[in-house]
């Protein structure tokens, strides 16, 4: 889900796990002002929530942000022609997220290890790995993300749907392709009764946008691809194990796709077209990023209502898949004018009390970055669709992309390898087999220009 598509209660109940917390750490007794660039919310009441931190932030530190709202591709754009150019704010946000992972390649970003000191004790494990990068002109690790929310793919599926298709959400199977088997017998039964727009199954089979790469990571791990990338940055793509998820990963969506189960528009899906095939109650289900879908509806509450939000199948062998997440949050670009007050800024915002109230404001489509928050506060957990989402993307098994370990990915990501590969298998009939030795060639000449030395 791309970052431009996606009152509430105020709640402290969620700093009982975390501690009595102090007063944000004041830059300069003397006022100082930082220029931050930030991205529109989905819903106006992110922009809103946004705007309350820095009146807060303001309040309390005597510091001014000069700030910027702009919408997500123009700021891409502006954010990348800073970097460029050498004319940056001082502070902005990793949009798209991988942009973290190569700025720190590049040597770009600042150093903000004693930010995340101030809550690292409080993180989730994936939550430091996404903002420890490589930087390939000291040739180490260090933190160069401040992140304050994380994001996963649950699944979102039509109750009624099923329903009318004379079967209950209980019988839904739990492991993965027979859970995704269900929607193909759900579609079948539906055009028995007369439904010939109705497909099971939102598969984003595209070469557009963040969403085919974030769906691909899914069914990868789905098969045990996990270890395509290690911890260390190093590619195994002739790990016999994970040469077979790659395969997995490109038929099972492909076959389902010429078998009628998916909307044959999905080769062209930029990220917003199947959230509007999910709305326009065309897709059964869709396996897709935040609760930006439930979110979208949230003032119509019979639609909204009868959406179901799901987390992941278990894989083949009914063990559980870990959910595959990204870290929204500040950087510091080189050349910011303004370090010292930037850097107080990040340490308020992720103070856990200050994170979760941002959040909840913005319609908690995206869920905090610590674990403790969504365990303590109700509000996370009152609503059946944020209870299901925060379980999948925080409280259970995650792990962070993999151009965390390795920027090379991002690369991948960018000339969607197998979004490509989807499109020779659907569109030119090659093999899953042929499809994925030619995508993991080219893989492997992108990793070779991401050399990582290890010790």
């Amino acid at each position: 889900m791309r970052v431009t598509r996606r009152s509430v209660l105020r709640s402290s109940a969620a700093v009982a796990a975390i501690g009595t917390l102090g007063r944000p750490v004041i830059a300069n007794a003397e006022a100082k002002t930082a220029v931050a660039w930030w991205i529109q919310g989905f819903a106006q009441e992110e922009d809103i929530a946004f705007k309350k931190l820095v009146e807060d932030y303001e309040k309390a530190s005597g510091n001014t942000i000069d700030y910027t709202i702009s919408p997500y591709a123009p700021m891409r754009e502006k954010t990348i022609s800073a970097i460029t150019s050498g004319l940056v704010p001082d502070l902005f946000q990793n949009s798209p997220v991988e942009m973290s992972a190569i700025w720190a390649w590049q040597d770009k970003l600042e150093d903000v290890s004693d930010v995340i000191e101030t809550q690292k004790a409080n993180y989730s494990d994936s939550a430091l790995l996404s903002a420890n990068n490589y930087n390939a002109v000291t040739k180490k690790r260090s933190f160069y993300l401040a992140p304050y929310q994380t994001a996963s793919l649950p699944n979102h599926i039509w109750r009624p749907l099923v329903e009318k298709a004379g079967y209950k959400m209980e019988d839904i199977p739990k492991t993965w392709d027979a859970y995704y088997d269900f929607f193909k017998g759900v579609q079948k039964k539906l055009r028995d009764q007369g439904m010939r727009n109705v497909y099971g199954l939102g598969f984003q089979l595209t070469t557009q946008g963040n969403d085919p790469n974030n769906f691909f990571g899914y069914f990868l791990l789905a098969y045990g691809g996990e270890n395509i990338v290690s911890r260390d940055g190093r590619l195994h793509i002739n790990d016999p194990k994970v040469r077979e998820a790659v395969i997995k990963a490109l038929d099972y969506p492909t076959k389902a796709y010429k078998d009628g189960f998916v909307p044959s528009s999905a080769i062209n899906w930029n990220d917003a077209d199947d959230n509007n095939a999910f709305h326009a109650k065309t897709l059964v289900m869709d396996l897709d990023g935040t609760i930006s879908t439930e979110v979208a509806i949230i003032k119509d509450k019979q639609d909204y209502d009868d959406i179901v939000v799901q987390g992941l199948a278990n894989d083949n062998d009914g063990k559980p898949v870990p959910a595959q997440v990204t870290h929204f949050g500040g950087m510091i670009p080189k050349g910011a004018k303004n370090i010292e007050v930037a850097k107080d800024f990040l340490k308020y915002l992720i103070q856990p009390k200050v994170t979760n109230d941002y959040l909840k404001i913005g319609l908690g489509r995206n869920v905090p970055s610590f674990p403790a928050l969504v365990k303590d506060d109700p509000w996370w957990t009152d609503d059946p669709h944020r209870k299901a989402y925060v379980e999948q993307a925080l409280l259970g098994p995650t792990m962070p992309d993999f151009f965390v370990f390795n920027p090379a990915w991002a690369e991948v990501r960018n000339q969607h390898v197998f979004g490509a590969a989807w499109a020779d298998i659907i569109k030119d009939g090659m093999s899953p087999k042929d499809a994925a030795d030619k995508a993991l060639k080219w893989v492997e000449q992108i990793f070779q220009k991401y050399p990582i030395e290890t010790t």
